[in-house]
């Protein structure tokens, strides 16, 4: 399964992507997680789907600098993506 989040708030210049790449790599999760230019986290993670969930609650809380104010979550089928990269 592949989880496609959209982190909005303040998520950027807080070390966020890092601890998203720590935690999935944990979870033996593969994606990547990408500042955007708007401001935004884009974390996309394929998994076993409990891992996934797993995942996701940690998106809505972040890192002690973060303030995470909303998260938007697509589903979709896994394409075989492989370790987990931060851009």
């Amino acid at each position: 399964m592949r989880l496609t989040a959209l982190v909005i708030g303040s998520v950027q210049g807080v070390g966020y992507r890092r601890y998203v790449q720590r935690y999935a790599r944990d979870l033996n999760l593969s994606g990547s997680a990408e500042n955007l230019l708007d401001g935004r986290v884009e974390v996309v993670a394929e998994g076993a789907p409990a891992d996934l969930e797993r995942l996701l609650h940690w998106l809505r809380r972040g890192p002690p600098h973060a303030r995470v104010e909303e998260v938007q979550v697509q589903y979709s089928e896994a394409t075989g993506l492989r370790d987990f990269h931060t851009y």
